[in-house]
């Protein structure tokens, strides 16, 4: 007999040798844990105003003719409305009833959701913010293609295959199409993930209807790039650090706080292009990095933001150079990325390591200019009874949702004391 259907109470009246094993995974909200938080943004036009030019009147051997006379110039920079995202939760009503610790027969209670699934909504949020940082971090992608994918079989080979969910409902886009479907498999070795058309309610089924990218010949990195649902559709996922440092010749975005960063020094963070560096040259071409910056007249930025890998190309080189550089202490965060602080011939500068930063880009980072701006934070969506879950009725049992989101919007408001060393190979 199929009965109401229900999920975790396959379990619970069985002998479990074990408790519910997950997989410990260092936390990926590097950026959520750095800045300030200002959570009074009730939506609308957010200004951003700053001085796009200052009174710059000198002259040798007499006055400055009035008609040539400069002054302070002021700019009204505006963000428009914030950017939102959900994480939605499902629960079956028999899971709740039976074992929920809720009244009479039939009745579910809001306690009945932590009752019966210890710390399931409070890892949720923590997944949710986790996907909030790696986008302020990185972009608005998830991952990145490593390989030209032409299966037939949905498979396809990313750079961050961490960042992917079993179930999960991803999107794949490239300069010449758009391919959706759920992962059905992953391979952490390898970095390959498997997608089906549609989702199986067993993880052990056998996965169904592979997404073929044989007719797309889906191109190469950078082209491809793996998105959470909504994420690839632009103006959805919020605004990363990455488009908000980078010229739009670089990559990035042409404008800031709705004006033209050309137009605006103050608006443009130093870019040097890093193309050319290997790793035997790594180090010096982040001394050099900073080096420029400074010469610029643009101080604040104390802190260089990198990869796992390329802190450790960096870690390698202190030992083969220690006369030039000298290696003065190392911190590891229980967050789960590293900083170490080095000492060379140019100056001194901290240096992190952290697990979601992505292989190609360093940031040079002034923690002063970086700002979430949100409605109220992380929250569960509530109705105006203050229910926070909502009831669906299907042939097999009720079904009840939770609704997670968060409003808002990251806000570089001092782009210039902020570098960004671009186009890094990422072979090492």
């Amino acid at each position: 007999m199929a009965g109401t259907k229900r999920t975790f109470n396959d379990m619970l009246n069985q002998y479990l040798a074990y408790e519910l094993l997950k997989a410990e995974q260092q936390k990926r909200n590097f950026v959520m844990s750095r800045v300030e938080t200002d959570e009074s943004w009730r939506g609308g036009d957010l200004i951003v105003p700053f001085q796009g030019g200052s009174a710059s009147s000198f002259k040798y051997g007499g006055l400055t003719a009035v008609g040539n006379v400069s002054e302070n110039r002021y700019v009204r920079g505006v963000v428009s409305g914030y950017k939102e995202i959900w994480g939605t939760m499902m629960f079956h009503s028999r899971d709740l009833m039976e074992h929920g610790g809720g009244g009479g027969a039939g009745e579910v209670s809001e306690q009945s959701f932590l009752k019966n699934l210890p710390d399931t909504i409070t890892q949720f949020m923590d997944d949710l913010k986790q996907v909030v940082s790696v986008n302020f971090l990185n972009g608005t992608h998830i991952a990145t293609l490593t390989a030209t994918t032409t299966s037939a079989v949905g498979i396809f080979f990313v750079d961050h295959p961490e960042r992917v969910t079993l179930q999960q409902y991803l999107t794949l886009k490239d300069a010449d199409s758009t391919i959706s479907g759920y992962v059905s498999a992953i391979d952490m070795n390898t970095g390959s993930v498997t997608v089906s058309t549609t989702r199986a309610d067993s993880l052990l089924a056998v996965p169904i209807s592979p997404v073929s990218f044989a007719a797309a010949n889906t191109q190469t990195a950078p082209f491809s790039k793996v998105y959470v649902d909504g994420a690839d559709t632009v103006g959805n996922a919020f605004t990363p650090i990455r488009d908000q440092v980078l010229s739009l010749a670089n990559g990035g975005s042409a404008q800031l706080f709705g004006q033209t960063k050309t137009a605006f020094p103050y608006l443009q963070s130093t870019n040097v292009n890093g193309s050319g560096l290997t790793s035997a040259t790594f180090l010096d071409g982040l001394f050099d990095f900073v080096n420029f910056h400074r010469t610029l007249g643009r101080m604040g930025a104390d802190e260089l933001v990198m990869s796992y890998k390329k802190l450790g190309t960096v870690m390698k080189l202190l030992e083969l150079k220690a006369g030039a550089y000298r290696h003065v202490k190392s911190e590891a965060n229980l967050y789960g990325w590293t900083t170490i602080t080095i000492v060379g011939v140019k100056g001194e500068f901290k240096i992190t390591g952290v697990q979601e930063m992505d292989n190609d880009v360093v940031y040079l980072a002034d923690w002063r200019g970086l700002k979430v701006h949100t409605n109220q934070g992380f929250k569960k969506q509530a109705d105006p009874e203050g229910k926070v879950y909502t009831t669906v009725r299907a042939a097999d049992g009720f079904e009840y949702y939770v609704d997670l989101c968060f409003y808002g919007e990251l806000i570089l408001n001092r782009p210039s004391t902020w570098g960004v060393l671009h186009s890094i190979p990422t072979t090492f």
